[in-house]
């Protein structure tokens, strides 16, 4: 019989197939007592397991590199430092030797502990974090357990088929897809998660909080998932597979569509020209972004230069990689943002703080840089190095005063001065940005704009921080809202300030490669997008549609609605 179930749509698009159940989280535990000559083979069942897991999660990272949101990586360098956690190896050795435990049984204890901590701290951030703790226990779980012929089989199988979980690592998300998976339907979850930013990259169709998916839907019912509105149909009926047929079409149509607009200049209906910046780790991003067309690289995440090693990368190190960077775009300009760790952002380096009891209010971005002077003078450095081979921009992330922009521009100067007189060829002029991602710094930015070159306004960090919502958090992820008005009011403000001081302003975020909110964004003036690459042809499809002078006259309208719906009503008379 039809069964329509509803969640939120987390990653667009739309999917029929078989469903395949599973709950990741459930596994053995071997609770029967270990013998003494039992012990040590035990130890080292474990210490297989660790290693496999973490082999797993390095070939998964390369695998990545390039193709996701920067918060996957992050997540999977952060799964792959917990397991190399001493204080966590070394209980677990201690419950087998000392406690007598199976290493199953040891993993359920350290895992319950952790839990148990993180669940009693105050701070919302952290008290999330208990999820990835599941998810790295669980992994080594599998690893103690696998026998790897099944393993092939079981992916092998997945051809058609959509998982129907309560909850997905990011991390198996990616193999899961390359075995034919064709969605993913959650009874849990967020669309802000990580799980959920992978899933959009890899353009997987997700819903997630589908309640009820699991108490109704059973192995190999045929179910068809809607990404785009969040529905799920149980047993679909003619009907819906004949929309489901339509929009298969739709699909191939506007693929033809934008693959016609590669070479297309982005210019709205009324003829204003708006640049679309790709954002970018590695080369196979620069590369996707020149095939596409963009104006340029808005973004370069230079923090994958320094995690999963143990040493910090030297000057030369980094020059090599900013200056193939800069080559790669053929004159197109490049900004390169300094170093962002800090929060959840961790290093195997030793270089970002492992106690602060509160990292996403601590010492991360510019903070970290400015407390290391080497470290940035370094990387200020070898970005002046690379100017020399095409126009290159320095972006400052996590300002939140004029200070540390005052600080940054005197290094600066004098890494330029100590180039040249070492006879070093660097640009005449090499613009310096900051990033608006703290309310501070946007309340702040009319007193330090005359310092800037340019501005970028990150999104995922202003909501959240305007907020006080941790985007990460499933619990929180119904307040994590763009749409809000004080969020708009911030952005809006950022942009008016920019331009009337005749500075360059971009926005980076999420918000940027989401068609939802182009109309919005024109309307409160922006011209410069930057987005993963992935998505440029469908935002320059979305702005060419566009009529920016009409959609300027609602800017006042946007910023005066006082409530969510009240903006999302003057949205929907754009025909956004």
């Amino acid at each position: 019989m039809r069964l329509v179930l509803t969640g939120s749509g987390a990653s667009r698009g739309m999917a029929l197939g078989r469903a395949r159940l599973e709950q990741p989280s459930r596994y053995l535990v071997d609770e029967r007592p270990l013998g003494e000559a039992e012990v040590e083979g035990e130890i080292e069942r474990l210490k297989a397991a660790l290693a496999a897991a973490r082999e797993e999660l390095r070939i998964l990272r390369e695998k990545l590199h390039g193709t996701m949101a920067r918060e996957v990586a992050e997540f999977i360098d952060a799964h792959s430092l917990m397991l190399a956690d001493r204080e966590l190896t070394t209980g677990l050795y201690d419950l087998i030797r000392i406690g007598r435990y199976r290493a199953s049984a040891a993993l359920k204890m350290q895992r319950d502990r952790l839990v148990e901590m993180f669940e009693a701290m105050d701070d919302p951030y952290l008290r999330s974090r208990k999820e990835d703790v599941d998810h790295v226990i669980a992994r080594v779980q599998a690893g103690l357990m696998r026998d790897s012929s099944q393993e092939e089989r079981k992916l092998a199988s997945r051809v058609g088929e959509i998982l129907v979980s309560d909850t997905v690592a990011p991390s198996e998300l990616v193999p899961l897809a390359e075995h034919g998976v064709l969605g993913v339907l959650l009874s849990s979850g967020s669309t802000v998660s990580h799980s959920a930013i992978l899933a959009r990259s890899l353009r997987l169709p997700m819903i997630v909080a589908a309640h009820d998916a699991l108490a109704h839907i059973q192995d190999d019912d045929l179910i068809l998932i809607d990404g785009e509105h969040g529905e799920v149909v149980v047993h679909p009926a003619t009907q819906d597979i004949a929309r489901y047929r339509a929009w298969q079409r739709e699909v191939a149509q506007q693929g033809k569509r934008l693959a016609l607009l590669r070479n297309v200049d982005t210019r709205t209906r009324d003829g204003v020209p708006i640049a679309l910046y790709a954002n970018a780790e590695s080369p196979a991003d620069v590369a996707q972004a020149r095939a596409l067309g963009a104006a340029g690289i808005g973004l370069y995440r230079t923090e994958f230069l320094f995690l999963q090693r143990k040493e910090l990368p030297g000057e030369e190190e980094q020059f090599l990689a900013y200056r193939d960077l800069v080559l790669g775009m053929g004159g197109l300009p490049v900004t390169i943002r300094t170093l962002d760790l800090g929060a959840d952002k961790a290093d195997s380096s030793g270089l970002v703080l492992d106690d602060e009891e509160n990292p996403a209010l601590g010492v991360r971005g510019v903070r970290l840089s400015l407390r290391r002077p080497q470290l940035m003078a370094n990387q200020l450095r070898a970005i002046l190095r690379a100017s020399a081979y095409g126009p290159v921009r320095v972006l400052v992330p996590m300002v939140s005063a004029a200070e540390e922009m005052v600080s940054v521009r005197r290094m600066l100067k004098e890494c330029e001065r100590e180039l040249r007189s070492s006879g070093h060829e660097i640009a005449h002029n090499v613009e310096l940005g900051a990033m608006i991602e703290v309310p501070a710094a946007a309340l702040a930015l009319p007193g330090m704009i005359r310092s800037l070159d340019f501005v970028a306004i990150g999104t995922n960090d202003l909501v959240q921080y305007t907020l006080a919502v941790d985007r990460n958090n499933d619990q929180l992820a119904n307040l994590y809202d763009p749409l809000h008005p004080a969020v708009l009011k911030l952005i809006a403000q950022t942009i008016a300030t920019a331009q009337k001081a005749g500075r360059r302003v971009k926005l980076c975020g999420e918000m940027a490669g989401d068609r939802r909110y182009t109309a919005l964004l024109l309307a409160l003036g922006l011209t410069d997008f930057s987005m993963h690459p992935g998505v440029l042809l469908e935002v320059r499809e979305t702005v060419n549609a566009l009529d920016r002078s009409a959609l300027r006259t609602h800017a006042s309208a946007l910023l005066r609605a006082p409530t969510r719906e009240r903006i999302q009503r003057v949205l929907e008379r754009l025909g956004s």
